[in-house]
């Protein structure tokens, strides 16, 4: 039975349809914001599922064009951007056209961007196929491709008319695909549900494993919680910015190694470790729960611990190129407790440092 959760932005509200078979159930959902639209995706996801989604959109009397792109992080470009829309302009899209993103994260930020700057803007549609799209990236309207200097800079906030969470098409992820999803689940508990946290600390092996009760629980719990920041603060202007707990050094981390030694949900659940150690630091959170922040991170599969050989100095000077620095300061996501988050910008550069170093393994 599908679920369903809102993110409330007044006339730019929209659901979250989550459940089995949602993929084939799409027509109603799109075809009620759009009768012509393109679906973006990559060539492993259309064979899985581009048919499917295809034929749920044309059996519901909406005119559909197909395009792929690259997979891969690596791909996250303006180029990737430009090709969908040179492929809008050809086929004549006008601004009652969709993009429809179909796939994970990299996807949806590509065709979510693409469809925020085509004609000023065009509907968007995401249909998620991976645990870290469904649980964070597709809902909230942050879109938006990489720079040489950082990850996710040039972007906008550009909120879809739904989101279409298949809990099916999560089968076919291999298991680290899986794990980048569980990164940003954990977090979720970390920042805002105590609650949360001990039914992770219960249930992590469930998730893993992708038992269906439990997956429907949590991606559910997990967009719920991030459709209740959003509909708050849209434009990360106070609370949303809780949503990066561990993103901070993360996002450093995937600069560092060029986007390519560690996917997303990897880097984040390292860089939980160093936003938990800096929040012992400054006074939030007791070491005893620093350790079942990293317990959880390693029972769940994921490193807990920075790599030596990553250089401190090259993650700190990546830290302080981030998007989310104001005023030529870092805001850091620190937690007051487990399920309790506050912003804080007064981090100094010896304090990050000593946070690294207490993060890392030789």
């Amino acid at each position: 039975m599908n679920r369903t959760e809102r993110v409330r932005l007044g006339s730019r509200s929209y659901r979250i349809i989550i459940g089995p078979g949602v993929i084939d159930q799409a027509g109603g959902p799109v075809s009620g914001i759009s009768r012509n639209a393109l679906v973006v995706t990559n060539r492993k996801v259309d064979s899985l599922y581009g048919r499917r989604l295809v034929r749920a959109l044309e059996k519901a009397g909406v005119k559909v064009g197909v395009l792929l792109l690259p997979d891969g992080e690596r791909h996250k470009t303006m180029a990737a951007v430009s090709r969908i829309h040179d492929r809008l302009v050809r086929g004549r899209y006008d601004r009652d056209s969709a993009v429809v993103a179909l796939g994970g994260g990299v996807i949806g930020d590509i065709a979510g961007f693409a469809a925020a700057t085509y004609m000023r803007g065009v509907n968007l549609v995401q249909v998620p196929t991976t645990l870290l799209s469904q649980v964070d990236s597709s809902v909230g309207g942050k879109t938006g491709v990489n720079h040489p200097r950082g990850k996710n800079l040039i972007g906008a906030f550009y909120q879809p008319g739904a989101v279409l969470a298949d809990i099916s098409a999560l089968k076919s992820l291999s298991r680290g695909e899986i794990l980048c999803g569980v990164g940003e689940v954990i977090k979720y508990g970390c920042i805002a549900s105590a609650k949360f946290f001990r039914f992770l600390e219960r249930e992590i092996e469930a998730l893993v494993g992708l038992q269906a009760q439990t997956t429907i629980e949590v991606v559910r719990t997990s967009c719920r919680i991030k459709a209740a920041v959003v509909s708050e603060d849209e434009k990360e202007k106070g609370r949303r910015a809780i949503l990066n707990f561990g993103h901070t050094a993360g996002h450093a981390i995937e600069a560092v190694t060029g986007y390519k030694r560690y996917p997303h949900g990897y880097a984040v659940a390292m860089g939980m470790t160093v936003a938990a150690i800096l929040s012992q630091m400054k006074g939030g959170l007791e070491e005893k729960d620093v350790r079942r922040i990293t317990d959880l991170v390693k029972r769940s599969g994921l490193p807990a611990a920075i790599p030596g050989a990553l250089a401190i100095d090259d993650l700190a000077r990546a830290m302080e190129h981030d998007k989310k620095a104001r005023a030529g300061k870092i805001r850091f996501a620190l937690l007051k407790g487990i399920g309790r988050c506050e912003i804080r910008s007064d981090i100094t550069r010896s304090e990050i440092r000593e946070a690294l170093r207490r993060s890392k393994y030789d």
